[in-house]
């Protein structure tokens, strides 16, 4: 991802604390988790189930919504492949950041190709920073018959160009750490899913009971 790197005259400030220190101080070693998949899969709904549990649990986490970065931070950019790429490139370097301070980060995004995704792992595994990818593995037929938002629609219609699913692709992750099936189980129960892999893996163990 360093190949975007346009600024000159620029040099890294280090600073005292390295993530080891910081986790041990905190109590908090952060995991990024990806929750990729189709529009109306239930991405975003699952990591808002999640987020309401990790944080009623006292575990500090936040969530990066697509959409809600794009009204904001990726106001910026359309839907073509290039700026899917920098879409997905921006949001990997503010995950890493969250996740370096300790926080569970739960980044839903569409997502669609894989070597972005791929890039997304790379830039956490460089940073020695947990990264968990999650497949809501929704069918595109389930997707459209929910089309929460309207989109399949407008994209049957060929008033929405480039969406993923009908007019552009989406390549599923080949190895995720996780699978959801958001047609059989609530989001609860996938939240609860999530849950017990952060468990079972030692990246979560809650602060406090409520």
């Amino acid at each position: 991802m360093s190949d975007h790197i346009k600024s000159t005259n620029i040099q890294w400030h280090a600073g005292q604390l390295d993530h080891a220190t910081r986790a041990q101080a905190l109590g908090l070693s952060g995991a990024t988790l990806w929750f990729t998949g189709l529009s109306g899969s239930g991405k975003s709904t699952v990591a808002v189930a999640l987020e309401q549990l990790l944080i009623h649990q006292g575990t500090p986490a936040y969530r990066l919504d697509g959409d809600n970065i794009r009204h904001g931070l990726n106001a910026d950019l359309g839907f073509s492949p290039k700026e899917r790429q920098e879409n997905i490139r921006r949001i990997a370097e503010v995950s890493k950041l969250f996740t370096d301070a300790g926080l569970l980060t739960l980044v839903s995004f569409i997502s669609p190709y894989q070597k972005d995704r791929d890039a997304v792992r790379a830039l956490h595994s460089d940073a020695g920073l947990p990264f968990v990818e999650i497949f809501v593995d929704t069918p595109l037929a389930t997707c459209e018959e929910r089309d929460p938002k309207g989109l399949y629609q407008k994209a049957r219609s060929g008033e929405l160009t480039e969406f993923t699913g009908i007019s552009a692709p989406y390549e599923a992750p080949k190895n995720p750490e996780l699978v959801l099936d958001t047609r059989d189980r609530s989001p609860n129960e996938c939240a609860l899913q999530c849950l017990h892999y952060l468990q079972k893996n030692a990246l979560y163990a809650p602060q406090k009971e409520r």
